[in-house]
């Protein structure tokens, strides 16, 4: 009985644990071996899906950590990993608390919201207060194929919340 709390426990942090993963790691979800202009912020869906359906599985101390260490890992100047993931945060929670019931055509309207925001900032700071050249375009094409695959992971985190955490929303 005790292992399968344990089990129940580890599943429910899988979406946490699956967002450290991203950031300790340099496995970002950019393929721009095979194309060049394709990639995807894979952090920021997760951070927006979770904090909507059970923003009790993921805080906002734990979405700053895990953009420190990502600001670390990619060279980013501390902080604007976190700045940039803490807008997706509160655009989250501000939608959970506006709306009674979420639908994907609202989670994917909202998440444009919250994806232009935090891309915009996280330009206007790199550019403004580093040395680091990334062009607009990448940050554009990176903006586009999120949004594009926002769905297919809005999918699959519901199979996985309804498998292994449980179908209510928190």
């Amino acid at each position: 009985m005790a292992q399968l709390n344990i089990l129940n426990k580890i599943y429910a942090a899988g979406p946490l644990i699956l967002l450290y993963y991203l950031s300790i790691s340099d496995v970002d979800a950019n393929l721009e071996n095979f194309l060049e202009i394709f990639s995807i912020n894979l952090q920021l869906i997760i951070i927006y899906f979770w904090m909507i359906k059970r923003p009790g599985l993921m805080g906002t101390g734990h979405v700053f950590v895990v953009g420190l260490i990502n600001d670390v890992v990619m060279g980013f100047p501390l902080g604007i990993s976190s700045l940039s993931y803490l807008i997706v945060c509160f655009v989250g929670n501000y939608v959970r608390n506006k709306s009674v019931n979420t639908t994907l055509a609202s989670d994917w309207v909202t998440f444009l919201i919250a994806l232009l925001l935090s891309n915009l900032l996280f330009f206007s700071l790199i550019n403004n207060f580093s040395d680091l050249v990334i062009p607009f375009a990448k940050i554009g094409y990176n903006t586009f194929f999120t949004l594009f695959l926002f769905p297919i992971f809005w999918f699959l985190f519901n199979i996985y919340q309804m498998s292994f955490i449980g179908s209510q929303d928190a």
